[in-house]
């Protein structure tokens, strides 16, 4: 399924005929044993994750991060917000109107 994701993504990214990309990706099992398939698009002009969260398929835009990949989409509003950092992730909602980020799934680690 994730192949699937990162292969529809490469047609909705504006990369140049010859750019270079890779494509990786998992299903994170996080608390509550909730599963989180996740699949990855890498390139020199930009990274996307695309999440099947709650029913639908997420796409989040790499974000400029302290330490790890965050992923969102780049708005003043609300929305999610998956954030990876080694081997572990956190799924969060944040809230548009107070600026503040809740925790939906939290030590989410890809499945073996």
């Amino acid at each position: 399924m994730n192949r699937r994701i990162a292969v529809c993504l490469l047609g909705l990214m504006p990369f140049p005929a010859a750019a270079e990309f890779t494509t990786g990706g998992g299903t994170y099992l996080c608390d509550r044993g909730v599963e989180v398939p996740v699949a990855y698009v890498n390139a020199d002009d930009g990274s996307v994750a695309v999440l099947h969260v709650e029913g639908r398929l997420i796409t989040l835009l790499n974000e400029p991060a302290a330490s790890g990949a965050r992923y969102a989409w780049p708005s003043d509003g609300s929305g999610y917000v998956w954030w990876t950092k080694g081997d572990t992730a956190t799924l969060y909602w944040r809230d548009g109107e107070t600026a503040t980020e809740a925790v939906l799934y939290a030590e989410c680690r890809v499945k073996e």
